[in-house]
């Protein structure tokens, strides 16, 4: 399916400040997304029965939320893994890394299900690889497909689930919740789980950025970022070149100036109730607008050279209550919010 928004920019020349970086007709699109992928969050909770968007293709697929920790998965991990159970820098690694190994909601109440609260103290291999064996030959997914986890032959296991079981156990064994929580920045920190088999730098990234929801750490998502895949060829399609900027400091150089490029092109932006854009958000950011310019700039292309969207937007009807980690401090703001909002 193609189609557009009702304003497509027009090619312009270079905006101001943004040198040495040459951008494309898509870096405008990149914020036009930006704002109305927000909207679109905003109104399905103000107006859960209303047209969300006129946007055709974001009414027709699936995209991320512009905020990295709205979307619904982020949003369970947060209220009911990091923040649900123990405390101690254990048990809130434990139970982070093992929700994310596999990334899947279902598989996260399936092992609470079976097994009762998940802790370190009472984790046994055994019983929770059987779980997963048991659930995968009854044809059940227990990963995600948001991203593919690797494998590797340094831990005694047959099958993938195993593998990534005895990883954790190994992580937790080598104290690496110990020195995470002593690391002074996130790269630090990022530099713990890189040291481990199968923590590929991208992995790290998002690894560390989930455990920095919880108050295992309190770096500033602005510190640090790691471009995926999906974000380097937005990066590509966004810019004609990055004037010997890495990738990491164009997203650095876009994150900061957000509010600028918003004013530039007449957008409104609404925040998430107070707080900006942080590296990860646009770095995800890239990676969608990679996704949404198959379908309204499709002459333009990536490293990847995919033409097609593949994932349909179906909505989700079960309620999402917001809330995010309360060190940000924007959990009193969201209080106010009308019940039933989904997305």
């Amino acid at each position: 399916m193609k189609g557009s928004p009702e304003n497509l920019p027009l090619p312009h020349e270079r905006p101001v400040g943004l040198a040495p970086l040459v951008p494309t007709v898509v870096y405008d699109t990149y914020w036009q997304f930006a704002a109305e992928r927000q909207e679109v969050f905003f109104r399905r909770i103000e107006s859960p029965l209303s047209v969300w968007t006129k946007d055709p293709v974001l009414g027709h697929y699936k995209f991320t939320n512009v905020y990295r920790a709205s979307d619904r998965v982020s949003q369970f991990l947060i209220r009911n893994v990091i923040y649900a159970g123990e405390s101690s820098p254990r048990d809130v690694f434990f139970r982070t890394i093992l929700f994310k190994l596999f990334n899947k909601i279902e598989t996260w109440q399936l092992l609470e299900h079976e097994l009762g609260e998940i802790r370190w103290k009472t984790y046994c291999f055994d019983r929770y690889a059987t779980v997963l064996e048991r659930a995968m030959q009854a044809g059940q997914r227990i990963y995600s497909a948001a991203y593919i986890m690797p494998t590797a032959a340094a831990f005694d296991g047959r099958r993938k689930h195993e593998t990534h079981l005895r990883l954790l156990e190994h992580m937790v064994k080598a104290r690496a919740a110990e020195e995470i929580a002593k690391a002074r920045s996130m790269r630090a920190a990022f530099e713990v789980l890189r040291a481990f088999p199968m923590m590929g730098d991208f992995l790290a990234y998002q690894f560390v950025t989930d455990l920095n929801y919880s108050e295992l750490t309190d770096f500033k998502e602005m510190e640090f970022v790691v471009p995926g895949p999906g974000a380097r060829d937005g990066l590509q399609k966004c810019f004609k070149h990055l004037g010997g900027l890495s990738e990491a400091d164009t997203i650095r150089l876009v994150t900061e100036r957000q509010d600028v490029e918003f004013e530039r092109l007449g957008l409104r932006f609404r925040s998430l109730w107070g707080r900006p854009l942080q590296l990860i958000d646009c770095q995800n950011l890239f990676c969608e607008v990679d996704k949404y310019a198959r379908a309204v700039h499709p002459d333009v292309t990536g490293h990847s050279g995919r033409t097609r969207i593949k994932q349909v937007f179906n909505p989700n009807p079960l309620p999402i209550a917001y809330w995010y980690p309360p060190k940000w401090g924007i959990n009193e703001s969201i209080a106010a919010l009308p019940r039933g909002a989904t997305t």
